[in-house]
Parts: structure tokens; sequence; C-alpha cells
């Protein structure tokens, strides 16, 4: 294990205090480890929270309200701070707010090992979607949480100058009924997460359609830079003599519909249901064996294999 997830996000669950972190970040800063941050002020959240339902604030978009673009770039300013003072390389995970791009950049511009990574809802989705009418915002409920539309330009241009790395999903599913349900009447009981992992790659191309990235970055933040991030390259992330013959063949032409009723992920709904987008995965390898082929899973349990990683790769 070469790279640890900590949260400033969530008292009581997963928080950790600004001396623990510092903590992780001196022992990582020892042993080449990458400390992987959701950086979002929890603490000043909770407050935000318990305000908003004193003043009987209940509908899924007072999530967004309660965690501003401000606490992000808050938090994100501190992590990078405190991994300064350890010497410790940092990985911001879901960045969602161009006020946490803007730290990101900054620190990186003085030499700083910041990365970064943002997920396809935070530059296809925004706060209108949190904003719908009845519960149906609730499918829309992640930390950090969506933001406005006007957003998504700072995050695509992040893309494309390297300041955001790699586009990850966060994919974190809970069925609308019963689980996303449990906060009808609460905003801030409805689980925390969107289905996402089956899209990433046709979610992505369509910025290469868009002209926002060229087909040549789409594999790498897709591919070959996550493979060096953590530590897989070049077993993962090259076609080359050695490495896994791991290979994606993507038809560009192609066009389809996501819906709920056709997705292979185990969850009611779709966060992008109805969304027309061009190119598709026609067939998938793993080790040279196809695995998918015209849509169908042909792979076999217990064909995979643990793989022991190695150090970011981006690091001097």
């Amino acid at each position: 294990m070469t790279s640890f997830k900590l949260f400033m996000a969530y008292p009581g669950v997963f928080y950790s205090t600004d001396g623990e972190i510092l903590q992780a970040m001196q022992q990582a800063s020892t042993n080449g480890s990458t400390i992987m941050m959701h950086a979002e002020n929890g603490i000043a959240i909770d407050v935000l929270v318990a305000q908003a339902r004193a003043r009987g604030e209940s509908d899924p978009r007072f999530h967004g309200a309660t965690r501003p673009a401000f606490l992000e770039g808050e938090a994100t300013h501190r992590a990078i701070q405190l991994a300064r003072v350890a010497g410790a390389p940092l990985y911001i995970v879901h960045l969602s707010a161009p006020e946490a791009l803007a730290e990101v950049v900054t620190a990186r511009d003085r030499g700083q090992s910041v990365f970064a990574e943002t997920c396809p809802q935070y530059l296809f989705l925004s706060d209108a979607d949190l904003a719908r009418e009845g519960f149906e915002g609730a499918k829309y409920v992640c930390s950090p949480p969506l933001r406005p539309a006007s957003d998504h330009a700072d995050l695509w241009r992040g893309l494309r100058t390297d300041d955001l790395s790699i586009v990850s999903t966060d994919h974190c599913p809970f069925c609308f009924k019963e689980q996303k349900e449990l906060g009808l009447g609460d905003f801030s009981k409805i689980p925390n997460g969107i289905p996402g992992v089956e899209h990433r790659l046709d979610l992505m191309f369509q910025g290469v359609e868009r002209g926002e990235i060229s087909l040549a970055r789409w594999v790498e933040i897709t591919s070959t830079t996550p493979a060096r991030m953590f530590g897989l390259f070049p077993k993962k992330g090259v076609l080359a003599p050695g490495s896994d013959a791991d290979i994606v063949l993507y038809d560009p032409d192609a066009t389809h519909t996501f819906s709920a009723a056709t997705h292979h992920m185990n969850v009611d709904y779709s966060a992008y249901e109805g969304l027309e987008v061009r190119g598709q995965v026609q067939t998938v390898l793993s080790r040279g064996a196809v695995i998918i082929e015209n849509n169908q899973y042909l792979g076999r349990p217990g064909s995979g294999e643990y793989l022991r990683r190695g150090l970011n790769g981006y690091l001097r």
C-alpha cells in the first residue's frame, strides 16, 4: 500500500485533525507514500448544516449550500501547507471548485509536489441538478457538492494545463429507493455519493468531441497518469513488451444513451439518464484475454490478480 486517503470532512466519522494529518504526512515524507486528501472544512460545514436545519431548510439543494466552495478552497490551502511543513507529496481527491484549483496551481508553481483529480460529475452536472423538483435532487448529493455550471470551464482548463492530473469517478453508489430516501425531510441524512464508474471513459471522450481536451490527453488522464501516479507503471498504463495486455478498443463514432435500464452498475438510477453520447467501448482485454465484447461480460470470477504497487512516479 503506497497511498492513503484522509478526510478533513465528516467529523465523528472519517475526520482527521490537523495534527493527525501532519503526523501522517511526516511519515509519508520518510517512506515516499502519497497522502490522498478529501479537502473540505468539516468542522465549519457541520455548523452550517445545523444552522440550515434549524431554519427548516430540508431539501437536497441545501446540501450544496452548506458546503460552499470557499471551505473547499480553505481546506485545500491548509492541506497544502501541512504537506509543505512535512515535506510530503499530496494528492487532492475529487476537486470540484475553482477556489481549490487555484490553491493547487499556486503550490505547483512554487515546485511543491501537489497533484489533484476531478471527476466527471463536476464537468457535466451542476448545482441545478441538486435543485431538481421534489426529492430528485437527492440523486445528485455527493461531497464535495456539485458546483455552478459556470465552474466547468475552469476545471476543463485545469485538465488541459495538467494542474488537474487525473479524472477519477469517486464512484459511490446508493440506490434511490430505500437508501437516498433515508434523507427525506432532512438533506443531512441523504447518503453522499453518485454512481459513475461505468461512464468515465465515455463522458471524458465528450471532452475530445467538444474540443476541450485532445485525444492524447484523454488517454493520459484516464490511463497513463493514474498508472504512473499510483505506482503501477509500466505494468499498466502503456502498450509495450512486458506490460499487461490490458487493451480497450474504442469506437469514436458509435452513439448510445445512458440509462438505468441499460447500465451494468448495481444501482437503480443514472445520474446521466437520457444523455446521448458519442463514442463507446467495443472490446476490452485483460492480460490479453477478451473480457468484454458487444456489451457482454465474458470474464470469470477469480481471474483478477493482486498488484503490488510502487511509489508515485512523478516524485523526485
